[in-house]
This record gives C-alpha cells, sequence and structure tokens, in this order.
C-alpha cells in the first residue's frame, strides 16, 4: 500500500507519461492482464486509456487491473488511469 505522499509524488511523475495501453471494446482480457503486467514490469508506472467503445464501469476495470496485476492505483483523470507497481528488475522509482 503507498501512502498518500507517495501517491503525489507518483501523480507527479506521471504527468509527462503519455497512455501506452488502451482498453476498448473488448475490455479485460487475459492478454491485457498480460500486457499491462509487463509494461509494468519494464516502466513500473504507467497510464492506460479507457476508449469511448469500452461500455464497462470504470471503477469495475480499475479493480480488474489493479487486483490481477498486484499493482497499486494512483489517479483516474478523465478516461486516463495511473497505475504503479514496483519491478523486479528493471527497479527505476524510489518511493
Amino acid at each position: 500500500m503507498i501512502t498518500s505522499k507517495q501517491r503525489a509524488y507518483l501523480k507527479s511523475l506521471a504527468n509527462d507519461i503519455k497512455p501506452i495501453i488502451n482498453i476498448g471494446k473488448n475490455s479485460i482480457s487475459k492478454d491485457l492482464i498480460k500486457t499491462v503486467d509487463e509494461a509494468l514490469e519494464k516502466r513500473e508506472l504507467i497510464k492506460i486509456k479507457i476508449l469511448n467503445n469500452n461500455l464497462d464501469d470504470e471503477k469495475y476495470i480499475i479493480d480488474e487491473i489493479t487486483n490481477n496485476t498486484n499493482s497499486e492505483f494512483v489517479s483516474h483523470i478523465g478516461n486516463i488511469i495511473t497505475i504503479y507497481r514496483q519491478s523486479k528488475n528493471h527497479k527505476k522509482i524510489e518511493l
């Protein structure tokens, strides 16, 4: 679990990051979870964009992704979600 200060720090780091994963009408799949998991291992902090053709509840999407990838929710602004997980092999961010 990250603290509010750590979350604020991660939000400041995320300002310059572009979304690297899009969630469309197919929503959450095993392949999407695997892609998010690999991206978190390489980058630690990623943004995910929920496209307009996705009909799922955003809270459901956030819960599914964070639970299945063992990651931390950082922020949700508009249709962009930011999540964080400390990398095992590519540690870059010091909290």
